[in-house]
Formats: structure tokens, sequence, C-alpha cells
């Protein structure tokens, strides 16, 4: 009893668009049958008989729907299938010509067995159509799986590279930490707080696909902010923020890695004259421009600085999160590598 109310449960919607759609073929089939036999006169009444012979077709129907192709076809017995179908149909016909005529119309059509070809037309195409409805239905859940199924794998896809990023992040500053410490520097206090407010962003803020936009900038701020502690009187950073809409959000930490290989590259290749320049614009209708553009000196070593598991992962972010809404240019020329990403935001009522 338990199992039963289970698939009730489970298939309530196939089961409700089940008998609309029943009872619509059932009031179609009945109305072109009194068409047909009494011509211009338009009689819609229901008659015993007719009921007979359509509920044992819907009865054949359902036993090739909820029986046959779930046992046999769907599990690829295909023999056994077509052996059942073929016996289910001819069990039909024999009901029809020697059970139910028999009843119906004894002195009549029930005293002799028409034509084959004849009956199998009265009963194939609602046979036909009932599973049909059935194959699409199927096919439509199916397809319904397989979207949750990809949404299910993205989301776990776009977590994990969201998890390689902290610990890139944290590693690189807390190594940054440890020198300032060793040597004693009256800045520690500041990089401890400025870290602990970009970690509390990172782990209590970052937990959802997206963000308001106006956190994220502020965490940018902060983030290069905490970076150019390190530069000192080294170099010149820039953090230029054009007006910023409400209304609008953006995947988290999906720009901090640019600024981070910024910062990374360019004091890793030089010891002064740093430059590196951030600018940001959104325009009202949410498409933000991120720019950011870092020095460094061409004797170094710089063929990977396009390469890299930061630059990897926000890559892929960028694919499964903006699809044919974004762009990305990276390219270097007199001493500037040179990011740019251009992407259409999304609405604050998606976070």
């Amino acid at each position: 009893m338990a199992f039963k109310f289970s698939f009730f449960k489970k298939n309530i919607n196939e089961i409700i668009f089940q008998i609309i759609t029943t009872t619509i073929f059932f009031i179609y089939y009945f109305y072109n049958a009194d068409n047909a036999a009494f011509g211009d006169e338009k009689r819609t009444f229901i008659i015993p008989y007719k009921i007979s012979f359509f509920l044992n077709y819907v009865v054949a129907s359902m036993a090739i729907n909820y029986w046959l192709i779930p046992k046999m076809f769907s599990k690829k017995k295909f023999i056994s299938f077509f052996v059942c179908l073929f016996s289910l149909i001819f069990i039909v016909i024999l009901i029809d010509e020697f059970v139910l005529e028999q009843i119906y119309f004894p002195n009549t059509r029930g005293s002799y067995f028409p034509d084959i070809i004849f009956t199998l037309s009265e009963i194939l195409p609602i046979i036909i159509f009932f599973v049909s409805f059935k194959f699409a239905w199927d096919f439509n859940k199916k397809q319904n799986e397989i979207e949750q199924l990809k949404k299910l794998v993205q989301e776990s896809e776009l977590q994990f590279l969201k998890s390689q990023i902290n610990p890139h992040f944290l590693f690189n500053n807390l190594n940054n930490l440890y020198a300032y410490a060793i040597e004693k520097s009256t800045k520690t206090p500041l990089i401890i707080l400025e870290l602990s407010s970009v970690l509390r962003y990172m782990l209590y803020d970052c937990k959802e696909q997206y963000v308001v936009l106006q956190k994220e900038i502020n965490h940018l701020k902060n983030y290069t902010a905490l970076n150019e502690l390190q530069i000192e009187h080294r170099g010149d950073v820039r953090f230029i923020l054009g007006e910023i809409p409400t209304g609008f959000s953006i995947a988290p930490l999906i720009l901090t890695v640019f600024i981070e290989n910024a910062f990374k590259h360019s004091m890793s290749s030089q010891s002064e004259n740093i430059r590196i320049h951030i600018t940001i614009n959104t325009s009202k209708s949410g498409y933000l421009t991120f720019q950011c553009n870092n020095s460094f000196l061409l004797d170094t070593n710089t063929k990977n600085l396009s390469k890299g598991i930061g630059l990897i992962n926000v890559k892929k972010r960028l694919d499964l999160l903006y699809p044919n809404t974004h762009n990305l240019e990276i390219n270097s020329n007199n001493n500037f590598f040179k990011v740019k990403i251009s992407m259409q935001l999304k609405p604050l009522i998606n976070v």
C-alpha cells in the first residue's frame, strides 16, 4: 500500500496530465465517431459500447506504457518487448471480436470476423497516441534530469574552483606577513587587520554563487590596499573606481586573481618603479569593464604570465558563469602586462 501511495505521489503530475489527455481524446473520439455514424446529424451523446471498446484500447496502452516499456524496452530486452507487444495487440483484437462485439452486436458485426487491416486501423491509432504521449513525457523528464545533473556538476566544479583560490591567496600573504614579523615592522598589525578583513569576506560572504557588486568592489579595494603595503615607496599603485550602480551582482573573487598576479609579477621582476593601475567602470545597464595593468622587466621570465592555476581557474569560472556574455583580453607590450575583462552583470534578484 505504501509503495502504491509513493508511486502516485512521485508521478502525480504525469497522472493528472494523463487523465486530462485521456478525457480530451475520449471526447474527440466519440464526437468523430458520432459524426461518422450519423452524417450531418451531429449527435454527441455517449453510448455504452463505445466506452467498452475505448477502455479496451486504453488498458492495453497503459500496459504498454507502465509495464512493457519500463520492464523490457528501457532495459533493452527488445525481443521480449516486441513479442509481448504483438501478443497484447492480438489479445485486444480477440477481446474486441469475441467478447465485446458478441455482447453488443451478436447478430451483425459479432457474427463474422472482419478484415484484420480494418480492425488494426481502429485499434492502433488510439494505442499509438497514448504510447507516443508516454514516450514524449519520459523524454521531457529525462531532459529535465539531465539539465539538473549538469547544474549540479557545474555547481560542484565552481565550488572546487573557488576553493582553490582561498588557499592560494592565504599562502602568499602568510609568507609576506612572516617576513614583516621577522623584521618587526610597524606595519605588521595593519597587515593583519587588512588580511583578516579580506579573509572574512572570502570565508563568510562568498558562499553564494553571486554577491552584491558593491561588496565585491570593497573587497577588491581592501585586497589592493593589503598588497600595496608591501610596495611602500617603490612604485605607484592606483585603484580608479567609476560610478557603481546598485541592483547588480557579480561572481565573488573572479577579479581578485588578476590583481594578485599584477602584484606578484611586478614585485618579483622589479625592485622599484613598480606601476599597477586598476580601473573598474560599470554602466547603468550593468556592463562592467575591469582593467588591470602592471609593469614588468623584459629580461625576466614572462612566458607564464598568462598561465598558472589561478588564471586557468578564473577562465573556467568565467566560461561557466558568463557564457557568451564576457570578453577576456590578456596581452603584454611596452613593459606592461594588461588584462581587460568586460562582462554583463546579473540582476541582484539572482543573488
